[in-house]
């Protein structure tokens, strides 16, 4: 896979047993491939903000790490079947939030790869909900 991909991110919480929303945003990164991990590199914009968040993704199988710097700073950690505290900062303020991974897999293609995380999320120490990110990155030109 080449160095400029499109990004797509998918989000979906389900809350007791009703789906919620699905979120998705696509961007433009770029991807890199070291010492067995994979990286994605983005940058991450909020409504009625000009900063943007830097993102870094870096996975491989049964393990997701995601840093956000920025306007929005956290470290969070998605390694399968244990459980992870982060702090979030906002601009509006902060939120410890609590990561349950359950799963996390690397499904590699020949012009991109997918990620996909299953994983119960905590607020302040309290349930909100179980949730799934699907991440897709492929070469520009190629459908997502």
């Amino acid at each position: 896979m080449t160095k400029d991909v499109m990004i797509s991110i998918r989000g979906l919480q389900f809350m007791e047993n009703v789906a919620g929303d699905d979120v998705e945003t696509v961007q433009q990164g770029e991807y890199y491939f070291k010492n067995g991990n994979h990286y994605l590199l983005f940058d991450e914009y909020m409504e009625g903000f000009r900063e943007p968040a830097k993102n870094v993704m870096r996975f491989r199988e049964k393990e997701l790490s995601l840093t956000k710097r920025g306007l929005l700073n956290v470290q969070m950690f998605f390694d399968e079947g244990k459980k992870s505290l982060s702090q979030y900062r906002t601009p509006f303020g902060g939120i410890m939030i609590g990561l349950d991974t359950g799963r996390v897999e690397v499904i590699e293609k020949e012009d991109g790869i997918r990620l996909e995380v299953d994983y119960a999320l905590e607020a302040n120490y309290q349930y909100v909900a179980d949730c799934r990110i699907v991440v897709e990155a492929t070469e520009k030109g190629s459908s997502l």
